[in-house]
């Protein structure tokens, strides 16, 4: 099945030919859908901080932050901006010329208020001779937005997210880059230090590098703190092989294989050669202008309180079950295991007549990776849930989950997920090290047996796609999870262009 050149190609890569040989097998097996016990809910697996609980939090996570820890916020920023524009990609390619669906419209009569306006009005004084407004009295809309995606102009339609202006402040307007550095400084900051990790693709490297040394003096002369600026990029080694309709590979007109980002569960790797304790990850577009930072700020804190104290009572049961313990103390830490992590073993009754076996799967439940998902009340944004869900070990445990990696034809299934109270807004604080402070290897906790299959094309031709277990979804799935409701003020993603006009982003 594979040539020389393939088995060339693909150590160029770091892919073994048994690795490939077992991408190309899960085209045709497929990945099974995940057993369900019930949705997650407040009572059930989700927790709701009361006004006391989250002052308590947000002191547990101060006393933390005065021990000097390495704490870091991960920030997946490779993605291109180009999906924000494909209403005005559309406007471009139609018949018409002039605004007819309700998204032009919209993006065209609220046009001054965007914050890259005063780019775009530079961009279309040098491109065409005239600005945005003499450009729009003349019907020549299509070369405002060629100005603003076209690589004549501001190339929006190219860069990442990151490097577009989302804010405009009376200093100048802030690219959503710009945003993570201040949240940084607001809850992420330890001894005067700030650090943080964008993943981002290879030929975007040099600019954010380059946006990094404009901005960020400014940023530390604000905030009185030093920003510790590094990234990453996706390792080629996590690309998956394209498979053509009858599962054999998908090759390029040259004959060479076509390999595809594995999607954003590559980035575990990343995650697992980061030198830090705690770790916040945010995506690159869920920011808003500092006026409404306080919630943000609020809830991380509270998220990052709760992860530090469930850590701290995890690390004491677990030097507890190597120093031995009475059967009063392994009920106790079963409570914890059962009740805080919500880990649940389906014969808990029945192993707690082995105390030598008890201590030992406590043990191998409680040293794992732990993360604390803040998620928001379910107002039919798209985007995974908070399940409680079988594991391949039988055991029961909180999970986020897609809608892809639940059975369509189980009613009770899909009924949980339609009637889910929440969603998952990418909100995670993560510990990396355990107990003798020895980081995981992180690839270990991964589920390989979740994973999606979606369809493409290229050049013309239909391919099947394989993407990874999920960051936050399978490649996580053994982590110890908590889920904590957070306000639905704190989350707000832009998805298109427009959502800039949101009030969250003016």
């Amino acid at each position: 099945m594979f040539t020389e050149n393939d088995l060339k190609q693909i150590s160029g890569k770091g892919i073994s030919e048994e690795m490939l040989r077992g991408q190309l097998e899960a085209f045709g097996k497929g990945f099974p859908f995940l057993r369900l016990s019930a949705a997650a809910a407040v009572g059930n697996g989700i927790m709701a901080p009361t006004e006391e609980q989250t002052g308590h939090y947000i002191d547990e996570w101060k006393r933390y932050k005065a021990t000097r820890r390495k704490i870091e916020k991960f920030v997946p920023a490779s993605g291109a901006a180009s999906r924000m524009f494909k209403d005005l990609y559309a406007f471009l390619d139609a018949a018409y010329d002039v605004p007819t669906t309700d998204f032009e419209k919209r993006f065209f009569d609220a046009i001054g208020d965007f914050a890259f306006r005063d780019a775009l009005e530079a961009a279309c004084l040098q491109h065409t001779g005239l600005g945005i407004d003499a450009l729009l009295a003349a019907g020549r809309y299509k070369e405002v937005v060629a100005c603003l995606l076209g690589s004549e102009g501001l190339n929006y339609g190219h860069l990442p997210k990151g490097l577009l202006l989302f804010h405009r402040y009376p200093e100048g307007a802030r690219t959503s880059m710009e945003e993570h550095l201040v949240e940084g400084a607001l809850y992420a900051e330890s001894g005067g230090e700030v650090n943080l990790h964008f993943t981002v693709s290879h030929e975007h490297l040099a600019l954010f590098e380059a946006k990094v040394a404009e901005k960020v003096p400014g940023y530390e002369q604000r905030h009185g703190v030093r920003f510790h600026i590094s990234f990453s990029e996706q390792k080629p080694s996590t690309d998956t092989v394209a498979a053509n309709a009858d599962n054999t590979p998908f090759r390029n007109a040259d004959g060479s294989l076509l390999f595809r980002p594995g999607g954003h569960g590559a980035l575990i790797e990343n995650l697992n050669e980061r030198d830090a304790d705690i770790v916040f990850i945010k995506n690159i577009d869920n920011v808003v202008p500092d006026r409404l930072k306080a919630d943000t700020t609020t809830y991380k804190q509270v998220l990052a309180g709760i992860l530090v104290s469930l850590q701290q009572r995890a690390f004491s049961y677990l030097r507890l079950l190597d120093s031995g313990c009475s059967d009063d103390e392994l009920a106790e830490i079963t409570d914890f295991l059962e009740k805080a992590l919500c880990c649940h073993h389906p014969n808990i009754a029945e192993l707690q007549k082995d105390r030598a076996a008890l201590a030992d799967y406590l043990h191998r439940k409680l040293n794992r990776p732990m993360r604390v998902c803040g998620v928001v009340r379910n107002v039919g944004e798209p985007g995974g849930g908070p399940f409680l869900t079988y594991n391949q070990d039988g055991t029961v445990s909180l999970q986020i989950l897609e809608s892809s990696q639940i059975d369509a034809s189980n009613e009770t299934y899909q009924k949980m997920f339609t009637e889910g109270t929440h969603f998952n807004p990418v909100d995670l604080v993560c510990a990396i090290k355990d107990y003798r402070d020895q980081p995981f290897h992180l690839p270990d906790y991964v589920d390989r047996s979740t994973g999606f299959i979606s369809e493409k094309s290229k050049d013309g031709r239909v391919l099947k796609a394989l993407e990874l277990p999920g960051l936050w979804n399978g490649a996580m799935s053994d982590w110890n999870t908590v889920f904590v409701e957070v306000p639905l003020s704190t989350f707000n993603p832009v998805k298109t262009v427009n959502d800039l006009l949101r009030e969250e982003h003016r």
